[in-house]
């Protein structure tokens, strides 16, 4: 292939982002060195909350009895991709929501979103990333600090305008949350996870995909 790999992952490290009410990435220190019998070894052990760094939402985490992620079948999470570019929009609001109208100015430009297509959704936010002030609107921890979260997300309308007028495979983008911070009720899970449809958070490198045709 003459084809470019972009990888779309944050390194799980200490400065990874996470939710304010969860556990941050912890690793510990097995054995690191030379050993009695005279060779180098290395071994670790790692813990993390499931809500962090560049992680899947399956669709068990808001629909009751709908896949886990071990019950998503593989080609789910396979396929064409495309990227719907609302940068400008986010960059004027913080809190912005991604409408059935930019999904539907994107078809007039591009054609209708294909079947099958994992839908990524670029709000220019990987940008600040892991910088959680700018990134999730407030670097404090703990319950009262959800209240604070601002970062734009996916408008449960266009959640679930994809769910039954367009047959998508998965959908992701370059936030904390496929629901925008100031969301209380979660509606854009719940509109897609009814539908098992899975949602990739806090993907990478947006900014290095094409429009289409990945």
């Amino acid at each position: 292939s003459t084809g470019k790999i972009i990888d779309l992952t944050y390194a799980f490290d200490a400065d990874s982002v996470y939710w304010p009410t969860a556990e941050t990435f912890k690793l510990e220190t097995d054995f690191e060195g030379v050993t009695d019998k005279g060779y180098f070894y290395s071994a670790y052990r790692f813990s993390a909350a499931e809500h962090g760094g560049t992680h899947l939402d399956a669709p068990v985490h808001f629909a009751k009895g709908h896949n886990s992620v071990d019950q998503i079948p593989l080609e789910q999470l396979t396929g064409a991709g495309l990227v719907i570019d609302v940068t400008k929009q986010c960059a004027a609001d913080v809190d912005y929501l991604v409408s059935v109208a930019d999904f539907q100015e994107w078809e007039k430009r591009n054609g209708r979103i294909p079947a099958g297509a994992i839908v990524l959704l670029r709000t220019g936010f990987g940008k600040f990333y892991p910088d959680r002030k700018k990134y999730l609107g407030t670097d404090e921890r703990g319950a009262a600090a959800v209240a604070k979260l601002h970062f734009p997300g996916l408008d449960p309308q266009a959640a679930r305008w994809l769910g039954q007028s367009r047959s998508i495979k998965a959908i992701g983008l370059d936030t904390a949350s496929i629901d925008r911070g100031q969301s209380t009720l979660f509606e854009s899970h719940r509109n897609l996870f009814e539908r098992n449809i899975p949602a990739f958070e806090n993907v990478a490198n947006l900014d290095q995909l094409p429009v289409k045709g990945f």
